[in-house]
């Protein structure tokens, strides 16, 4: 039964690779190696706006949900309070009941109007799963799920640049009892992690129009690994790198289009694969491979980051190409698209999307077309709802 969850599990998580190029056979014997992390939850994109655009953020205009993107852009932002709540439906092709919720919010602090402390809560729901015996004997019942706490601070160094950074503690749990499983059991498991990013934006003229240009980068989920028995076979966390730019100019009057770029990179090593260690017949040389799967499981998470830029970086940068129109601030188009290598994964989709914004509330919505028809990717939703302080307070006239 324990190999039965645990395959559960890895079912869920492989599901976030295209299954086309697991199809290939070329690939998969040869180059084909995506890389494994613990709570891979922390890697899905909780807001509408970010998925829209093809899943970048990393220096578009500050909104209740950077905490996730660039909890610098914080600083730069134009209320003095925000607070958001993000919904999505995840792998719904295959079960209805898994889901990711994520709450953020910020607050301005102090008088010159440069300083914000933030905060997000996510949890990810792995639905309800039935536990049976050898004999497929219902045994009961288990809700796993993984969650994380963040909280963050950034402040403005200069009147176009700004740094924030963020402490994240992270909860995963798993786990199964010993009545379902005998005397073999999973606990849940923790970790912590730190982001540290930073934004800059100018507002260069051309021709006669005020425009905007944006650069950000977060370096994020810097921190310890995690392990569910005991600290036996630690994973690394999904450390990432994601560096982005955007640009933003008036078509007319109230009319503004933004384009958008975010590259993307884990800052993990990947899995030594078996079929990389043969002798020279050809058979497998299984004692180079344990020992070189060892070596990976000895790894730290802070020399795992640095050794991640030596296995074939270019194969494992993702790319994020959006754009947004906005009119008058109240009406927004967006779209997307985002591209993963076929040796990493193949995941390739389109991310369309609008939103509505009040003086008080704005509601946006996501769907994701994915390029493989069997990608369990493939039509997923994402609703956020944003709150805007400035305008409740103008609202009841304070």
């Amino acid at each position: 039964m324990k190999n039965r969850f645990l395959s559960f599990i890895w079912a869920l998580a492989l599901a976030t690779m295209s299954v086309a190029a697991w199809a290939d056979d070329d690939i998969k014997n040869t180059e084909f190696n995506p890389i494994t992390t613990g709570v891979n939850s922390l890697s899905i994109i909780p807001d509408a706006r970010g998925a829209s655009m093809g899943d970048l953020g990393a220096a578009t205009d500050p909104d209740a949900n950077s905490q996730f993107w660039n909890p610098s852009k914080y600083a730069f932002a134009y209320s003095a309070a925000g607070v958001s709540l993000s919904y999505t439906p995840w792998l719904r092709k295959i079960v209805n009941d898994i889901y990711l919720a994520n709450l953020a919010g910020y607050m301005k602090i102090g008088s010159n109007d440069n300083q914000a402390v933030s905060a997000s809560l996510r949890y990810f729901s792995l639905g309800e799963i039935q536990m049976t015996s050898g004999g497929n004997d219902v045994m009961g019942t288990i809700n796993p799920f993984e969650m994380a706490i963040d909280l963050g601070y950034s402040r403005k160094l200069s009147e176009k640049f700004s740094m924030g950074v963020a402490l994240r503690y992270i909860y995963s749990d798993l786990g199964y009892g010993g009545d379902y499983n005998d005397n073999d059991q999973s606990k849940g498991a923790s970790a912590f992690a730190a982001d540290i990013s930073g934004y800059y934006t100018t507002f260069p003229v051309i021709g006669r129009n005020e425009c905007q240009w944006s650069l950000g980068f977060n370096l994020s989920n810097i921190g310890s690994k995690i392990s569910y028995n005991g600290g036996n076979n630690p994973a690394f966390l999904p450390a990432n790198l994601r560096v982005g730019t955007a640009f933003t100019f008036p078509l007319a009057d109230y009319h503004n289009l933004t384009l958008s770029l975010d590259a993307n990179k884990l800052m993990v090593p990947a899995k030594p694969r078996a079929d990389d260690y043969l002798n020279e017949d050809g058979t497998p040389n299984a004692e180079a491979y344990g020992q070189a799967e060892q070596d990976w499981k000895d790894k730290s998470s802070i020399s795992g980051m640095f050794d991640s830029f030596s296995d074939d970086p270019l194969k494992r940068i993702t790319y994020s190409l959006g754009a947004e129109y906005a009119y008058n601030q109240q009406f927004f188009l967006r779209g997307g698209y985002y591209y993963e290598s076929k040796y990493n994964g193949d995941r390739q989709y389109f991310g369309l999307g609008a939103g509505f914004s009040l003086n008080v509330i704005r509601l946006d919505a996501a769907y994701m077309i994915a390029t493989a028809q069997n990608s369990p990717l493939d039509q997923t939703l994402r609703f956020t709802l944003s709150f805007d302080m400035d305008g409740i307070k103008s609202l009841f006239g304070r």
